[in-house]
């Protein structure tokens, strides 16, 4: 090849440096490409405790690992010669029209994770076009997401407490600030053995003990959200410390059944959505009784280890009570391909927790933003790459678990 003299002109239209950026983290997360990514700078940017209390789950942590590896291992079957120059995303999900095909999942704690917590979340989601489930273990008031996010779809997670009195005076808060569904979590009887949690000596709220001192040098922006922000407590139960499995065996009632479940029926007037189920029998008794949707879920793997896969119990489900009740999916979602997967085998939309815990880690509400742009471009260009035009057209032929 014949070579020719360096041309100046033409090297520095190649140089194109980046304007810097006075939110270097900000920055960071608009870089992001994958929720991976989003992870990693997660872990880098929080203490150790904070960040194992999301990516953690129960015992050996088995569960969620079989949950991330069942989306890893299915096989897509696309289609080929479609007009896929433009696709719709929307979904009708509990007689409301939702941008994405997928919500907000109730995480407890948020404001730990970073200062901005639930409000910065449902404000993200507003924008989205999507739903928000704020959770009873949340860190910020029914009230206080209800005035930040006025307009976002507002669901609530509550709990079967021993207290029936302080549940029912959740359901009337969140009814008289517009949360238009309740979401019962049942999976929880008693707290599951999350041994990070144990290991890093996790409190609520974080006390300062020699280790968590020093991991805290290592990220001091975080330390400075802490100490510059109202007090780190749980919104709905003030004057509480210790960790949070001891707070849930103190709080929650073991010994509620399905007649506990008729009895909120009977009190509240919004959609019932019922998240924890891992059994095809459970789910045609909750049917029965008449809930507008189940949520097959192990918990995030944060309950029993070495539960039921969702993903694997999805088709089975729906196939014996889809057309009755509306079935959601969450666990071990990282990506938009997995929430295509789980619609094609029938789920009517997924719900996503640390993804978006991962955002708000890594960059406050930009990382949340970030989290939701990356999974609403997965979702488009698996669509396209499968050769549908809308979400209507996914059905099981698209997929094939292992």
């Amino acid at each position: 090849m014949k070579r020719q003299r360096p041309d100046v002109a033409a090297l520095k239209a190649l140089l194109v440096p980046r304007t810097p950026r006075l939110d270097f983290w900000r920055a960071r997360v608009e870089r992001a490409q994958t929720i991976g990514d989003l992870r990693t700078l997660a872990r880098l940017r929080t203490p150790r405790a904070v960040f194992d209390y999301t990516d953690g789950a129960a015992d050996g942590e088995v569960t969620l690992a079989r949950s991330r590896e069942l989306f890893r291992s299915l096989t897509f079957h696309p289609r080929i010669l479609r007009d896929v120059g433009e696709v719709d995303t929307t979904i009708e999900l509990l007689g409301g029209t939702s941008a994405l095909p997928f919500a907000l999942a109730p995480t407890g704690f948020t404001r730990m994770m970073r200062a901005e917590g639930e409000p910065a979340v449902a404000r993200a989601a507003e924008r989205a076009g999507i739903a928000y489930a704020l959770s009873t273990m949340g860190t910020t008031s029914i009230e206080d997401v209800a005035y930040a996010a006025p307009s976002v779809r507002r669901w609530f997670q509550l709990y079967l407490w021993r207290d029936r009195d302080a549940g029912l005076d959740f359901l009337r808060r969140a009814e008289a600030h517009g949360y238009e569904a309740l979401v019962l979590t049942v999976d929880v009887p008693v707290a599951g053995n999350r041994l990070r949690d144990a290991y890093n000596g996790l409190t609520i709220p974080p006390q300062i003990s020699a280790k968590t001192f020093l991991d805290g040098a290592l990220h001091p922006a975080w330390w400075f959200d802490l100490i510059t922000t109202p007090p780190l407590e749980f919104a709905s139960m003030h004057a509480y410390g210790g960790t949070v499995g001891s707070l849930i065996n103190k709080m929650f009632d073991p010994s509620a059944t399905i007649e506990d479940l008729s009895f909120l029926r009977d009190h509240w007037r919004g959609k019932l959505i019922v998240k924890g189920v891992q059994r095809l029998e459970d789910a045609q008794r909750l049917v029965g009784i008449g809930v507008d949707a189940i949520v097959l879920s192990n918990h995030g793997g944060r309950q029993l280890d070495r539960a039921t896969v969702p993903l694997r119990l999805l088709r089975s489900v729906v196939d014996a009570v889809g057309s009755d009740t509306e079935i959601l999916i969450d666990g071990g979602v990282m990506s938009g391909a997995d929430i295509v997967a789980a619609l094609a085998l029938g789920a009517k939309a997924v719900l996503v927790g640390r993804a978006y815990l991962y955002g708000l880690m890594a960059g406050g509400e930009a990382g949340v933003d970030r989290c939701i742009e990356i999974l609403a471009s997965e979702v488009r260009r698996t669509m396209q790459l499968l050769g549908v035009r809308s979400v209507n057209e996914l059905d099981p032929s698209f997929v094939t678990l292992p």
